[in-house]
Parts: C-alpha cells; structure tokens; sequence
C-alpha cells in the first residue's frame, strides 16, 4: 500500500526516536548492562511493556515535533522533498489532528469482531465509516486486529496514557520520558 506523508514523521519516531530504539537501548542499559538483569534481553511482545513501549512510541511523535513544528518541518522540508504543494501541509495536520479523534471507535469494533459480536463484513463496514478509510485500508487493520487481538489497545490509549502521565509530572518532558523508558513502570502505574 502506498505510504502517506504524514508517515515520516510517525515513522521515523515511532521506530527510532525517540521511539522504540531508544526504549530498548535504555532498558538495556538499565537493566541488562548495569544491573546484569538477563531476563530483561527479552522483550515478550504481549505483555505490560508492550503498552509503554507502543504509547511511549507514539507519544514521542509529539514530543520531538511539538505544537507547529512538525507542520513546519513537513511544509519546509518534506512536502518540497516529495513533490507535494507545501500550502496544503496545514490542512492536512488539521484534517488528521480530527481524525486522531475516531481512533477509539477502532478499539470498539476489535473488541465486538473479535468477541463474535459482529462478522467480519459489519468490521470492514464499521472500520470504514468510523475510521474515514478506504475499503483496502480496513482490511488492512482488520488483519492487524486478527494477528494481534487486543494489542491494538498499545497506541491510541498507550499514548493518552503516557502523555498523560509524563506532563502531570514535574521537570522538563525529555528527562520524564527518558526516566520512563528507564524504567519498569506498568500501564496501572500510570493511572497514579
């Protein structure tokens, strides 16, 4: 499937970072180098880390490109470099900070698939609708959501979770969340 512009940025923190390489390296440091913890090589995909990691993961997006800069990066750099007319780069943040809000109706129509509340045409029908796609893109979640189950829960609540919880702290937002992805903190810990 093709990729979208607003991929970049989502990418490139997501997967590196501050995202999912840094949580990694610093778990590693943590506990693997300093505190000789083995077990902590081994990351079990489904599991309490799994939330921090994938919330951690998307939050970070915000937290390197905050407010009006990830809009500025995308028109200055990224529309010129892909062709795309740098005055529509507003419109489109806009567009998908609106979109962001439909993200929960998802969490729904997994939780009604997978329980045999709904088939799996009424899922197409509902991602569709509730979620703004084309047909190829819902079923694109919805094989996510038969692989994965209830993993999907990770990213949109994962992220209100700890973007919650990191600026109900005191101290600058990148020591937080370097002291969060050091760290064995679960899910429950963030509702504290």
């Amino acid at each position: 499937m093709p990729i979208y512009i607003d991929r970049a940025v989502d990418l490139g923190c997501h997967e590196g970072y501050p995202g999912h390489h840094v949580y990694n390296a610093l778990l590693e440091r943590t506990f693997v180098d300093e505190k000789g913890w083995m077990e902590m090589s081994v990351y079990p995909l489904y599991s309490p880390m799994s939330f921090i990691a994938e919330g951690s993961a998307n939050y970070g997006i915000d937290l390197a490109f905050p407010g009006e800069e990830r809009v500025r990066f995308e028109r200055e750099v990224l529309y010129p470099l892909a062709g795309l007319d740098p005055a529509t780069a507003e419109a489109q943040a806009e567009l998908l900070g609106l979109m962001r809000g439909l993200q929960r109706a998802e969490y729904t129509i997994a939780s009604d698939y997978l329980a045999g509340r709904i088939d799996r045409d009424t899922a197409l029908d509902q991602l569709q609708a509730y979620s703004l796609v084309a047909r190829d893109r819902a079923e694109q979640r919805l094989s996510f959501i038969e692989r994965y189950r209830s993993y999907v829960i990770n990213y949109g609540l994962g992220r209100d979770m700890v973007q919650a919880w990191i600026e109900s702290q005191l101290g600058d937002r990148w020591e937080v969340t370097e002291q969060l992805l050091s760290s064995q903190t679960l899910p429950t810990d963030l509702s504290r």
